[in-house]
């Protein structure tokens, strides 16, 4: 965690630079005007990975705990975690992801589109969840 807090201190140093140049980058091409979006934009990012950095830095002060990635003697298997069990031979997933799709092309087309996607993916994530109490794989 500590190599994820130097970074953001990093970037927020970066953007705090990169908003100084842009500011004055601005005041020499706008004839004295400041171009607000680009400034405030850039000044936000330096603010928020400021916050980032801080919010590590103190998580990080009061557990104590070394992540793997910051330890000199630790190896490549060390910071693999358990990702969870996932089914090789479910189908749901993919009528999930049509179901996404038929919604992002009711967005786009029409909205009537989005009643019948709204059921196929209500329909493939109860049948996700609920995979393994029915059939020959129920517990």
């Amino acid at each position: 965690m500590r190599a994820n807090t130097n970074l953001f201190w990093i970037l927020f140093v970066f953007m705090l630079l990169a908003t100084a140049a842009y500011t004055i980058w601005s005041l020499l091409y706008f004839d004295g005007q400041i171009e607000w979006v680009g400034t405030l934009g850039i000044g936000l990012a330096a603010i928020l990975s400021a916050f980032l950095a801080f919010y590590l830095g103190r998580v990080h002060k009061s557990q104590g705990g070394e992540l793997p990635e910051d330890r000199l003697d630790s190896n490549i298997d060390d910071g693999d975690p358990e990702m969870g069990f996932y089914s090789p031979w479910s189908w749901w997933p993919i009528i999930l992801a049509g179901g996404g799709a038929l919604l992002m092309l009711g967005l786009a087309v029409g909205f009537w589109i989005c009643f019948i996607a709204g059921a196929l993916t209500l329909v493939a994530i109860v049948g996700w969840v609920f995979e393994y109490y029915r059939g020959y794989f129920a517990r």
